[in-house]
Formats: C-alpha cells, structure tokens, sequence
C-alpha cells in the first residue's frame, strides 16, 4: 500500500487473480495476457536506457528527500524561540518599580541599567521615567540625586533614548501646577531630578528646556522650573559658568515668562541676575595669579571655616582666581581637601571626633574639583593623611573619614586601595600607623566587594 508503481514486484500472468474473472472469455484472457506482455516490454526497455536499479533508487531518493522536507519543516516552528508576549502598560509600571526599588535600596547603577536594556524591547521605556519621577518625588534629595544619575547614564548610554525622557516626565509636567498644592517645592523636586542630565554628553539646556517648558507655558510656570534648574548648577559650578551656558544656550527668558512680566524684575526676585551679565558676580575679583600652597590654603581656610562660604561663593571665588590647570593641580586640591577636613573636626579637650554633617554640606565641592579622578581623589587623601599626622593620629578619626568620604561617594575604591599600596617616599610620613587605624575599613571594604562579586 502507498508505493509507487515502480516499487511493486512484477506480475506474472498466473499470479494476478484479478486478471481472468468469471464471466470472461478467451478473448479477454488473450488481450490480458498480450497487454500484459506490452508492459513488461516497455518496462524492460526503460531498464535498459536508465539502469533498473537506479529508477528503483531515484524514486527512493526522491521519496527520502520528500520525508526530509517535510519533516523539516515541521521542525522549523519548533526549534525558533516563541516571541515574548508584549508587556501591557501596567505589567511595564510593576516592572519598573520593582528594579526602581531594588536600585534606591543598593545603588548599583551597573545592575539596574542592565534591567532597564532588557525592558527596552518593549518600547515602553517612557513608563519607567516616569514610574521613576513619581516615585522618588517626595522623598528625600538624595533618592532624587540618585534617580537623576540613573537617567543621565541611561541618556548618555542611549540606553534610553530622549523622547522617551521627555515623554516619561511629560505627564508629571502637565499635572505639576495642581500637585504643587500638596507639593510646594515640586519645582525644586523635578530640578533635582533633571539636571544631571545636563552634564556633557547628556542633553542639551537648548533641548531640555524647550521641552520641558512645553506643558508648563500655558500655565505660567516655566520660569519658575528654569530658575531652580539654574540655582542647582550654580551649587556644582560658579556662576560664571552657569551664565555662559545659557547664553550658549541662546535663549530668551522673555519666552519663558507669562506675557507681560518683566524679565529684570523676575531675575532679581529669582537672584538670577548675574545671567544678564557676561561677567562673575565673585565678590573678590582678583587677578588669576600663581597663589603658592600656603596663599592658597589660607584664602580656602577663610572661606569654609571662618566666612562659612556656601558652594557657589566659593566656586566663583575659585573661578574668579584660578585658570583651568590650576584648578587641577594638586596644590589646590590638598588645600581644598585640608581646608574641608579642618572644618569638620571637633576638638573635645584631648580628643578628636568628625562632625559628618560638615562633610555631607561640602560634597558638591569635593565631587567638582576631584572629578570622579582616581588620581585627583589620592591626592586628597594624601592631604588627609598629612592633617591626621600633624594632630598625632587621634584614635579612630582617620576611620571615621574613610567611613564617611565612602558612604557620600567622594572617594573610590580605587583610590583608596591605591592609597594603601602606595610607596611614594614623599607621603610614607606617619603612614605605617594610618594603615593599622583603618585596617578594619579595608578588610570590610574587600568582604563587601566580594559579596558583591558573588550576588
């Protein structure tokens, strides 16, 4: 059953039953047997033309390759990996929050950039922006500043492309004239949240602005945005600096303003007055002189520990007196770094203990001019080194900045592994016991790592 005509065995005439049946007569039986005679000749021919066997192993041949086919193409749907159902808006929000969370609780930028990459097929990336807007809005400034982070590396990766930025913080922006009842500083809040990426390799302020003014110019609040935007980079850069973005940014406050307003007046209230100016508002404008290590100290001293300078008074005070190369050398950097650690230790009669909160307020100094710079970073750790020395190495203090320096992400790992191992002959001063007082700090920093290494 089911093979070809060439498959069956051939047929004699005694041996087919069908071909003489009742009824019929000689001459039937004659024409049988002589039709039956014709074929056999016929097929004795092609034998001989093409080679019997070879019709016989064709047609397996062709028949095997059939099967093959066939089953071939059963197996093609088979083998491919089924395609993953679409995630629906809510099932990307309950994602997003979860890997936002995770990344708050543990800070580990590698991981959760990673996650986000993997959510991207969906092209639903708008809805983690903005999962992570409304997530972190009324919590604390530094779950903001570490929201923000996340986003710059993800634009600047492009990981996360910008309409998706713009678009995950478009719903947030359309709302925030109404959350502000509840919320007052929300234009502060969405400051926070937003300027990171404005670093170099981010977005421009041209861009940002203009999109972010979009839902906020009907209700009249852009200014308002803009104007805390700026107030935040002028706490990471002097004012100087600021003013020259924005002219670089070759935008008109007018734009920006409900119709009417006066801009001069606006500025004023909003301190934002030196933007109309191309020159430092820097209330010392001395000539950018070499200042030797013992000038330079003294000038940083006066600011931080007796005029208690806020950030900006002491970045345009660096601008207005220090060129590019200065503000990189390590003579700055170890005054600075002196200068910030004397203020934050307190003498109680013969002990010495760290006053954090000193250390938490000058951060956005120390991150500035160290740069997130291996080498910048063991220089300030050298000028820390050498202010341990001169109070005799008080119990426990050096630990104690190690500790906090850590924690608010001023010093790495790096650098401070490269502190240890260093056997530069110009800082072994006092270094034997400066490596005994935080030898816990390196044994716990080794164990975190290879923890970490192991999740």
């Amino acid at each position: 059953m089911g093979r070809e005509k060439n498959d069956k065995p051939l047929p004699s005439a005694t041996a087919r039953p069908n071909t003489f049946m009742r009824g019929s007569s000689s001459k039937d039986l004659l024409d049988n047997q002589s039709q039956e005679e014709q074929r056999r000749e016929m097929l004795e021919t092609v034998k001989q033309l093409t080679g019997g066997m070879d019709v016989d192993r064709n047609s397996t041949e062709a028949d095997r390759n059939k099967t093959r086919e066939s089953v071939a193409k059963q197996e093609i749907p088979s083998t491919s990996a089924p395609d993953k159902p679409a995630l629906s808006e809510e099932e990307m929000e309950r994602k997003s929050k979860s890997i936002i969370d995770e990344f708050l609780h543990i800070n580990d930028f590698k991981e959760a950039m990673q996650c986000v990459e993997e959510l991207s097929a969906q092209g639903l990336l708008h809805v983690f922006v903005r999962v992570g807007v409304e997530s972190t809005l009324e919590r604390s400034q530094i779950t903001r500043d570490h929201m923000g982070q996340l986003l710059e590396r993800l634009v600047q990766s492009e990981k996360l492309s910008k309409q998706d930025f713009f678009k995950g913080f478009s719903e947030t922006l359309e709302l925030a004239d109404d959350m502000a009842i509840d919320i007052p500083h929300i234009w502060l809040y969405l400051a926070e949240l937003v300027t990171p990426v404005l670093k170099e390799g981010g977005i421009s302020m041209r861009e940002l602005i203009i999109e972010f003014s979009k839902p906020l110019l009907p209700v009249g609040r852009a200014g308002v945005l803009l104007s805390e935007i700026l107030h935040l980079l002028c706490k990471q850069m002097s004012h100087k600096k600021v003013g020259a973005l924005w002219r670089e940014a070759d935008l008109s406050w007018k734009d920006f303003l409900p119709e009417g307003e006066d801009v001069h007046n606006f500025l004023l209230e909003q301190k934002l007055d030196f933007i109309e100016s191309d020159s430092s508002c820097s209330s010392e404008a001395l000539s950018k002189k070499e200042l030797s290590a013992d000038e330079l100290y003294k000038r940083l001293e006066k600011l931080i520990i007796e005029d208690k300078a806020n950030d900006e008074q002491i970045f345009d005070w660096v601008e207005a007196n220090l060129d590019e190369s200065q503000m990189s050398s390590p003579t700055f950097l170890r005054a600075l770094m002196t200068a910030v650690c004397k203020a934050a230790i307190i003498a109680d009669c013969s002990t010495f203990r760290l006053d954090t909160a000193v250390i938490k307020q000058r951060v956005p100094i120390l991150l500035k001019y160290l740069d997130s710079d291996t080498e910048k970073e063991l220089q300030a750790l050298y000028a820390l080194q050498a202010s341990i020395v001169k109070l005799d190495q008080p119990a426990n203090l050096l630990r104690m900045f190690f500790d906090c320096l850590y924690d608010e992400e001023v010093i790495s790992e790096d650098a401070f592994y490269k502190w240890e191992s260093s056997k530069d002959p110009a800082e072994q001063n006092g270094k034997g016991v400066a490596l005994k007082s935080v030898t816990a700090f390196f044994t716990w920093l080794r164990e975190a790592e290879e923890e970490s290494e192991d999740n």
